[in-house]
C-alpha cells in the first residue's frame, strides 16, 4: 500500500506540471490566435494542442519518475502505449468541453476551463492513472530473459 501511495504522489506531482502547462497554454491559445470569436472551433482546437504539448511532458516524468522502476521495455513502445492513454484521456476532457460549449451553450472562458481543466482532467486523470498503472508501465509486462542470460547471471 505504501508503494502505491509513493507512485500516486508522483503521478500527482508529474500530472500537476502536465496540468500547469496544460492550462497555461489552453489559456493562452483560447484568448489570442484560437479566440472563438476568431475561429469557432477555436477552444477545442486550444485544448487539443495544449493537452498534446503537456502529454509530452507528462510522459517524460512519468518515465523517469513515477513509473522509473517498471521502465523495462524499449522507450518507443512505452511512448506509443503512453500516448494511446494520453490521447483517451483528452478525448474525454475534450468531449467534456463539447458537451459544455457547444450542446450546453456555455461559451464563456471560466466555463471552458471549467470542463476541460477541471471536470474533464478529473475524469481524465482516473482514466489515465489506471491505465498507465495497469497497462503501460505494469512490471509484469517487461519482456523476460532470454533462457541464455537467465543461465549466465546465474553462473
Amino acid at each position: 500500500m505504501r508503494t502505491l501511495l509513493a507512485q500516486l504522489a508522483r503521478f500527482g506531482t508529474v500530472g500537476l506540471v502536465g496540468v500547469v502547462v496544460d492550462v497555461a497554454l489552453f489559456n493562452l491559445l483560447r484568448v489570442t490566435v484560437l479566440d472563438p470569436a476568431v475561429i469557432a472551433e477555436g477552444p477545442v482546437i486550444a485544448k487539443v494542442l495544449s493537452t498534446s504539448v503537456a502529454i509530452a511532458v507528462n510522459w517524460v516524468g512519468s518515465r523517469l519518475w513515477t513509473f522509473r522502476l517498471e521502465q523495462r521495455r524499449p522507450a518507443a513502445r512505452e511512448a506509443l502505449e503512453f500516448a494511446i492513454v494520453s490521447i483517451g484521456g483528452m478525448l474525454i476532457a475534450v468531449g467534456c468541453l463539447v458537451i459544455s460549449h457547444y450542446v450546453f451553450g456555455f461559451t464563456s472562458l471560466l466555463a471552458d476551463n471549467i470542463a476541460s481543466n477541471v471536470v474533464g482532467l478529473a475524469l481524465g486523470s482516473a482514466f489515465r492513472f489506471t491505465l498507465y498503472r495497469g497497462w503501460v508501465f505494469h512490471p509484469r509486462r517487461a519482456p523476460q530473459p532470454a533462457p541464455e542470460e537467465s543461465a549466465e547471471s546465474a553462473a
